[in-house]
């Protein structure tokens, strides 16, 4: 089988189409299909761009007819865990919604998937579908995953998922549980939450303080991403995924 790797599409189902037509595929029966290739997309369909519903719809009937596969990016996950209440917190959500540490800046990442279904039978339903989307596909070809094959995660959440790879509903809660910062320096071992944080959003380390850095979205930062595959990055600014002008800086 041959294989066309699509990243972060974040709501741009215009893009999405147009890239599709370059590569060939072509809209037959509400479907887009390429006649010797399968799409795997690598999550991240929601947030930021003005066609949300558009692109999952899109991305889902593709995955449907068998023209594509996909796993979780942790925008997927996040609309899970907003979505779900928190059973150990009656009137509060998994993700928060207000004005806490994080709550502000939740809904502001998450604002143009909630202007688009909030409120609607349809925000269940695409949730319910992102619960069907695996962490990771391993196929005969290659492995896939949205941020980082991280061999110790996804075996330790091996027994946390199902036989392929989706994520347990019991999962959840324990997946949005960060541990408390003082106490992960005393027990720095692997979590639930560790361990989804590496494969859906890649390894993270602090900066040294005082340094801290805007990301696209303006929020302030003191952890960087960091290009775990090089081994050849030795020092915060080669290993940092940013940008050239904020490496430097």
């Amino acid at each position: 089988m041959n294989y066309d790797i699509i990243g972060d599409i974040h709501g741009h189902a215009d893009a999405l189409e147009a890239l599709l037509v370059s590569l060939g595929y072509r809209h037959s029966g509400g479907v887009w299909r390429h006649r010797d290739r399968q799409a795997l997309f690598v999550g991240d369909f929601i947030d930021r761009g003005p066609k949300q519903v558009e692109t999952v719809n899109l991305v889902r009937r593709m995955v449907d007819a068998g023209a594509a596969q996909a796993v979780m990016g942790n925008h997927e996950f996040n609309a899970i865990a907003w979505f779900l209440p928190d059973p150990e917190c009656p009137g509060e959500y998994l993700r928060k919604h207000h004005s806490t540490k994080y709550g502000d800046k939740n809904r502001k990442q998450h604002q143009a998937f909630l202007s688009a279904v909030e409120g609607t039978p349809l925000h269940e339903e695409l949730v319910r579908w992102f619960m069907t989307l695996p962490v990771c596909l391993d196929l005969p070809e290659l492995r896939l995953v949205h941020a980082c094959w991280h061999g110790a995660a996804l075996e330790y959440l091996r027994p946390h998922l199902t036989a392929d790879y989706c994520i347990k509903p019991q999962t959840m809660i324990a997946a949005t549980r960060e541990p408390d910062e003082e106490a992960e320096k005393d027990t720095p071992e692997m979590t639930i939450f560790k361990a989804m944080e590496a494969l859906l959003k890649g390894i993270e380390v602090p900066l040294p303080e005082p340094h801290t850095f805007r990301d696209k979205d303006g929020h302030e930062r003191d952890r960087v991403r960091v290009r775990w595959w090089d081994s050849a990055a030795i020092d915060y600014r080669q290993a940092a995924m940013q940008g050239h002008r904020i490496r430097k800086s």
